[in-house]
């Protein structure tokens, strides 16, 4: 992650030394979700830097219902957030309850909260919808003083959309899950690599490409990191990633020269 501009950090770490207090007296008093929203609605302004009169909103309809709060940039709405009450464990169908309001509102991110534990996903608009789990964290163990705890809060922060950060993040977090990985250690290129090395310290023995992934999947790889939907979406990614490499790569075909033209004598 990039690091955040000190005043920012500054800000985050000045709203956690506050709201801390303040959530754990109001789980103690295991207020109702009108009283966490009033809150969280005070952390949106103060920790994550948003105008609480201009881009936190609670006036967007949904097929009948309110959704919680929305946050609205530049006259868009770039995060839903679905609240429950502070002492509500955050259940999976709280998080089905709000992705189907960001498809409907064709949002691409929402946050699942009670105020303490904060969930964000990111809205995958395929057949059928998906959602991905991007960013959790607990306010109450995030340390003021520690900058990556700063960092990872500052993911919802005004500035963070301004520079793209939670995308970047997510693209990240994909890149380097356990399924591309298992996907890109399988792939051809680096099977190529490995058998190189390999030779490297038995120049006399045979070794094929096949020996090698047949070896990495027995013995070196988990079964769950090679089978299943996610680890066969991350097999497409990776080969369409070095199709276009080797597409990249190709020179370009010469123009064939036009037929020459016959004189014209006669």
């Amino acid at each position: 992650m990039t690091h955040l501009p000190k005043k920012v950090e500054e800000r985050i770490s000045a709203g956690l030394k506050r709201f801390q207090p303040i959530l754990t007296a109001a789980k103690a008093r295991d207020v109702g979700e009108s009283d966490t929203v009033v809150i969280i609605t005070d952390m949106l302004q103060e920790i994550f830097g948003y105008d609480k009169y201009a881009e936190i909103t609670t006036e967007h309809m949904i097929r009948g219902t309110f959704c919680d709060l929305a946050i609205e940039l530049d006259g868009h709405i770039v995060l839903l957030i679905e609240a429950k009450a502070i002492g509500l464990e955050l259940k999976e169908q709280f998080v089905k309850q709000a992705v189907d309001y960001a498809v409907n509102k064709g949002v691409e991110w929402v946050a699942l909260t009670n105020g303490i534990s904060w969930r964000v996903y990111k809205v995958v608009f395929s057949k059928p919808i998906e959602n991905e789990l991007v960013v959790e964290f607990d306010l109450l163990a995030m340390n003021p003083r520690k900058s990556e705890d700063l960092e990872l809060v500052g993911l919802l922060a005004k500035e963070g959309w301004q520079k793209a950060r939670l995308g970047d993040y997510h693209t990240q977090r994909r890149v380097l899950n356990r399924f591309t990985l298992g996907a890109v250690l399988l792939s051809d290129p680096v099977l190529e690599v490995v058998r190189r090395e390999v030779r490297r310290l038995a120049p006399e023995v045979r070794v094929d490409v096949e020996d090698i992934s047949q070896a990495l999947q027995a013995d070196v790889l988990k079964r769950e990191v090679l089978e299943g939907e996610k680890a066969e979406a991350a097999k497409r990614s990776v080969s369409k990633a070095a199709g276009r490499a080797l597409r990249a790569t190709r020179p370009e075909e010469e123009p064939t020269p036009p037929d020459a033209m016959p004189d014209s004598q006669g």
